[in-house]
């Protein structure tokens, strides 16, 4: 004869169950813990020795933290001889047309950028994420340039600044321009006594043309 199911059974088999599933999850999660930190490394590392000169140390057992207007950024000093090369920067931006985006900006002691290599991205295939392609003309055009320069302004040139924007993806362009401006503040954070840094970023420059765009408009 089948038992009879009261509430007190239910809540038992219940409780068993979640007992079960939690101990299964967190087996689950003991045993990948360790191989997703470890790929997790090894593409941070990988991303570092993409945008820095040669270095002999090793950048992310001497990173640190650096925040700016409440943004974080991760620092990666590349050394070689002992004597520093380059800084490797870890920063994003929430601003990409899919969300957030993650950079790692390479930069010289004087603070040019080396190079640029994305980390994590939600953007359109085949528009946005063209981001990732090291070799096109919209992520080189930043190596060699140094935000400070007054002859070079980081915002897009719909915008009024001197980067050519990928076609058809105007808002992920000034999402870029905004993660390597990210990068560049907490480089001079880190280097204060060495850098000059501009108070405005990118978002913010293009903010004030539409509004100047929209005020000559409202004149006419």
């Amino acid at each position: 004869m089948a038992k009879e199911s009261t509430f007190l059974n239910m809540s038992v088999t219940l409780f068993a169950v979640c007992l079960i599933a939690s101990a299964i999850l967190g087996g689950v999660y003991a045993v990948t813990k360790e191989p997703i930190a470890a790929a997790q490394l090894a593409k941070i590392n990988g991303a570092i020795g993409g945008v820095v000169p040669e270095f002999d140390n090793a950048p992310s057992d001497e990173k640190f933290d650096v925040e700016v207007n409440g943004k974080k950024s991760v620092i990666y000093p590349a050394k070689k001889g002992g004597e520093i090369v380059g800084y490797a920067v870890e920063a994003s931006t929430s601003n990409g047309f899919g969300g957030n985006i993650t950079l790692m900006v390479g930069f010289n002691p004087d603070g040019s950028i080396v190079k640029t290599s994305v980390i994590s991205h939600a953007e359109t295939p085949g528009l946005g994420a063209k981001i990732t392609d090291s070799e096109s003309h919209f992520v080189t055009q930043f190596e060699g340039k140094n935000p400070a320069d007054p002859n070079f302004k980081m915002i897009v040139k719909k915008d009024g600044g001197d980067v050519d924007a990928i076609t058809a993806s105007t808002i992920t362009s000034r999402a870029f321009c905004d993660a390597v401006n990210n990068a560049y503040l907490a480089f001079c954070e880190a280097n204060k006594n060495n850098v000059q840094v501009e108070e405005t970023t990118p978002a913010e420059e293009a903010a004030e043309v539409e509004t100047t765009n929209a005020s000559e408009e409202a004149q006419k």
